[in-house]
C-alpha cells in the first residue's frame, strides 16, 4: 500500500491537484501504439462491440426460450420492443412501422453504449462526436433519400408553408431549409455533449475524493465528493436512457416528415 506522502505527491502537480477530466475520452489503439487509422481497433471499437454483444445477449440468448411466463431478460426485451414500436407508430404513423428495425437498432446501440459507459474503467463511445455524427448524418441521409424516393420533388413541399401569407413563404422556406440541414448537427452534438458532460463532472468530483489523505480540509471535502458522485451517477443512469430516447424520437419525427411531408 502506498504511503500517505506518496499519494499526496501524486495528487499534487505544479502546486495543485492533478486531474484531467477529459483524459477518459482519449481514443487509443488496443494493440501497439502509433497513429490511429480507420481500420485501427481502439478502445472505442471494443466497447461498441461489447454493446452489440450485450444486445445479442438480451434479445437473442435471453429471449430464445419465448416462454409464456417471460424470464427477466425476456421481459426486458419485450418491454424495449413494445416501447420503441409504439413510439414509431405514434410518431411516424402505421406506415412507419416497416422502418421499426432501423429505429430499434439505433435505440439499442445508443442505450447500451451509454449504460455500459457508466461501468468503472469502461469507455463511452457515444461521448465522441465521430460516433454520434455517423448516427446523426446516417439518419439525415436516410430520411432525405426516403422522402425523395417516395414523393419526388413533392418532398420539397416540406419547406413550403402553403397556409402562411404569400409574402412570408419564401422567408419561412429559407428558415425551414436551414433548420433542416442543422438537424444532423444538433442530433449528434446533443448526444455526445450530454454524455461527455456527465462523465467529466463525475471525474471532477472523483478527483476531490482523496483529499482526506492530503490535508485536514479533506475531512469535509471527501464526504461531500462521495455524495456528489453518487447523486450524479444516479442522474447519469437516467440521462443514458433519456438521451437514447431523445435521439430515437427525433429520428421518428424526421421519418414522419419523409413519409408525410404535407403534414
Amino acid at each position: 500500500m502506498k504511503r500517505k506522502t506518496d499519494v499526496a505527491g501524486e495528487a499534487h502537480s505544479e502546486g495543485g491537484l492533478a486531474f484531467h477530466p477529459l483524459q477518459q475520452f482519449e481514443v487509443h489503439p488496443l494493440f501497439g501504439e502509433g497513429p490511429i487509422h480507420w481500420y485501427t481497433i481502439t478502445n472505442s471499437t471494443l466497447w461498441l462491440v461489447i454493446a452489440a454483444l450485450a444486445v445479442v445477449g438480451v434479445f437473442v440468448l435471453g429471449s430464445k426460450g419465448r416462454n409464456l411466463i417471460p424470464t427477466r431478460m425476456q421481459s426486458v426485451g419485450e418491454m424495449a420492443y413494445d416501447f420503441v414500436h409504439n413510439m414509431v407508430v405514434d410518431v411516424a404513423g402505421e406506415d412507419g412501422a416497416k422502418y421499426f428495425p432501423m429505429v430499434m437498432t439505433l435505440f439499442l446501440t445508443i442505450a447500451f453504449s451509454n449504460m455500459l459507459g457508466l461501468l468503472p474503467g469502461s469507455f463511452a463511445p457515444t461521448s465522441h462526436i465521430a460516433v454520434t455524427a455517423v448516427l446523426g448524418f446516417g439518419v439525415f441521409f436516410f430520411v432525405t433519400l426516403l422522402g425523395f424516393w417516395k414523393h419526388g420533388l413533392h418532398f420539397l413541399g416540406l419547406f413550403w408553408m402553403k397556409d402562411s401569407p404569400a409574402v412570408l413563404r419564401p422567408i419561412i422556406a429559407v428558415i425551414e431549409l436551414i433548420s433542416y440541414f442543422v438537424r444532423p448537427v444538433s442530433h449528434s452534438i446533443r448526444l455526445a455533449g450530454n454524455v461527455m458532460a456527465g462523465h467529466a463532472v463525475m471525474k471532477v468530483f472523483a478527483a476531490f475524493a482523496p483529499m482526506i489523505l492530503i490535508s485536514g480540509i479533506g475531512v469535509l471535502v471527501t464526504p461531500v465528493s462521495v455524495l456528489a458522485i453518487t447523486a450524479i451517477y444516479a442522474l447519469e443512469v437516467l440521462v443514458a436512457f433519456i438521451q437514447a430516447y431523445v435521439f430515437t424520437i427525433l429520428t421518428c419525427v424526421y421519418l414522419k416528415d419523409a413519409l408525410h411531408p404535407g403534414h
